[in-house]
């Protein structure tokens, strides 16, 4: 009740399910608990928790000022709620090797079924912001190596993302991003991709699983669906995309009620409390209040 009933287990085994039968997985970004459960009720196949939301949750910029212990925090939150798979953002992996290798136990023990490790310097930036700098391929490598090493659940997914398409160009991506399937990873994120053309022929270079970022406002063509499935990518995550929504209706929400004195006519806009009641599952809570209330009067 207070938690799902799926084991950490069965949604990485179900997450590695997905990732080799060759359908499409969606990850919408999950900004809290409640939206991760909505995301499993609108029928997606996983949750992707972002840097960059968690950054903005705490008004902070995407530069690599959050810190692990709150990346795994929200993504226990997440996890806890839903039956679906969550991947988290681990950024550079929060320091040198030994820190990515905690880092992977940390999000393990909170249920998570996979994360994804960069080849930026730490700290970072938004992988779709200019003035980017990324380590060396030897560095990166050590990276994923000490991530793969570290899991104790093998069916924890290791993703290996690369922003060195924006810097070194797209051949030398593909490049870095076969040595770091070397190393140990299971998947891979080519950060910053241009088009469709790009997605294909670095898709074409690989046998593991690929995932695609249409993050609105970045350098990536916004794709949808069937073309993703063109190109045979494997994962597409939509990081931002509910923060940015929610974000614009509470702004404009603000500014009616600021300027008319009421919410009146926000209203009809509104998620209406029983809808509220029934993603929150009110009604279980009251029924087991009230079994364990009755079997003390017994």
């Amino acid at each position: 009740m207070l938690h799902d009933t799926s084991t950490a287990g069965e949604r990485r085994r179900r997450f590695r399910a997905g990732l080799a039968s060759g359908e499409l997985l969606r990850f919408p970004g999950a900004f809290n608990a409640l939206s991760g459960v909505l995301i499993e009720q609108t029928g997606f196949e996983g949750v992707y928790l972002s840097g960059a939301v968690l950054s903005a949750s705490l008004a902070l910029p995407d530069i690599g000022l959050t810190t692990l212990s709150e990346v795994t925090e929200r993504g226990r939150e997440i996890s806890r709620v839903t039956s679906l798979p969550t991947l988290a953002d681990a950024d550079t992996g929060f320091g040198e090797p030994l820190n990515v290798a905690r880092t992977i136990e940390m999000l393990e023990d909170a249920g998570l079924s996979g994360c994804h490790i960069e080849d930026q310097i730490n700290p970072k930036r938004c992988g779709h912001l200019d003035g980017k700098s990324i380590v060396s391929q030897k560095e990166m490598v050590r990276r994923v190596a000490a991530a793969a090493n570290a899991r104790r659940d093998a069916d924890f997914v290791i993703c290996a993302r690369t922003d060195a398409r924006a810097i070194e160009g797209l051949d030398a991506t593909i490049e870095r991003a076969r040595a770091y399937v070397d190393a140990g990873a299971d998947m891979l994120f080519p950060e910053a991709l241009k088009d469709a053309g790009e997605f294909e022929r670095f898709r074409r270079a690989f046998d593991v699983p690929v995932m695609a970022n249409m993050t609105e406002f970045g350098k990536s063509e916004l794709l949808d669906t069937a073309t993703l499935v063109d190109v045979g990518i494997n994962l597409v995550i939509y990081p931002v995309t509910l923060l940015r929504v929610a974000m614009g209706a509470t702004e404009r929400a603000l500014e009616i009620i600021a300027r008319e004195g009421t919410q009146s006519s926000l209203v009809g806009e509104m998620q209406t409390r029983d809808r509220l009641y029934e993603l929150l599952d009110y009604a279980r809570y009251t029924k087991f209040d009230q079994s364990i209330h009755e079997r003390g009067d017994e």
